[in-house]
């Protein structure tokens, strides 16, 4: 089959099921898990873009949430979050300096999906328990990433050449 169709019953099929997943089985936010799916192609795919993707967008989560704890525990003034956003910036774009975590989107992603599953959940960095911020962005990012990962196998399993009947 064609790889665009096989990319669209894969894709369609897995992405039905990570949302039915996340929104009964595994309570993660469904777009943390899009946004990993998509990082682990951006990444390259295959088992080298899976490390590379994980590895990343927990660089971002990791520092996402350093910033995030700095700003909580610092006295409440917009300068002094813009301060450490922008420090964590800096950060992001330091740490791809390691030829592991040579794409910076990807860490941006991560980051990014902390902050907003903070934001979205209404749960801070000071979260003590398996709903902290820091704990469902990182999971969440392994999920989208194995979706990722089964919906390329998948792909490719659907678009592989039968051979010709002889």
């Amino acid at each position: 089959m064609p790889p665009l169709v096989a990319a669209m019953i894969s894709l369609g099929i897995l992405g039905a099921i990570d949302t039915y997943v996340t929104a009964t089985i595994i309570p993660l936010p469904v777009w943390v898990t899009f946004i990993a799916w998509a990082s682990f192609f951006a990444c390259g795919g295959g088992p080298d873009g899976f490390v590379k993707s994980v590895a990343r967008n927990w660089t971002g989560i990791a520092i996402a949430s350093l910033t995030l704890l700095v700003i909580a525990m610092a006295p409440e003034h917009p300068i002094i979050a813009a301060i450490c956003v922008g420090l964590g910036t800096s950060a992001m774009v330091a740490s791809s300096s390691l030829p592991l975590l040579a794409f910076p989107p990807a860490i941006v992603f991560g980051f990014a999906s902390t902050v907003g599953t903070s934001a979205a959940t209404g749960k801070t960095i000071l979260t003590g328990d398996i709903s902290h911020p820091t704990i469902v962005a990182a999971v969440a990012m392994l999920l989208g990433a194995c979706f990722g990962y089964a919906s390329e196998v998948f792909t490719n399993m659907l678009a592989a050449k039968k051979p010709a009947a002889a």
